[in-house]
């Protein structure tokens, strides 16, 4: 079984920072990938950034030179360090990671969501 558990969001003001975390814990054989996702009120959920094991990041447009993704890999912890936050980015906030588990000579590659973060972004 495998559980990513989320911390960090909140209530700020635009122009403020905050920066989210992701834990990852369990029966990890490996931690492929990981990364984060939102959805804002009444939205679909879209991808903010990803960070590959041994790839370059992949950042939204809207939050690109604002959002830092990086990963500890000793701690299977990612994080989300948010700069310069805009009331449009006022959303749910969702960890994503693509891990293999293995179960005795069996292994099998999942995605796995966490339960979501609220950001507030006040104007």
């Amino acid at each position: 079984q495998v559980q990513l558990v989320e911390s960090g969001g909140g209530l700020v003001q635009a122009g403020g920072s905050l920066r989210l975390s992701c834990a990852a814990s369990g029966s990890i054989f490996s931690l492929n990938a990981m990364g984060w996702y939102r959805q804002p009120p009444g939205k679909q959920r879209e991808l903010v950034a990803t960070l590959p094991s041994g790839g370059s990041t992949n950042y939204a447009d809207s939050v690109k030179g604002r959002f830092t993704i990086s990963r500890d890999g000793a701690k299977n912890t990612v994080y989300l360090q948010m700069n310069s936050l805009e009331p449009e980015d006022t959303a749910v906030y969702y960890c994503n990671a693509r891990i293999t588990t293995a179960t005795g000579s069996k292994f099998r590659e999942s995605d796995y969501w966490g339960q979501g973060t609220q950001v507030t972004v006040s104007s």
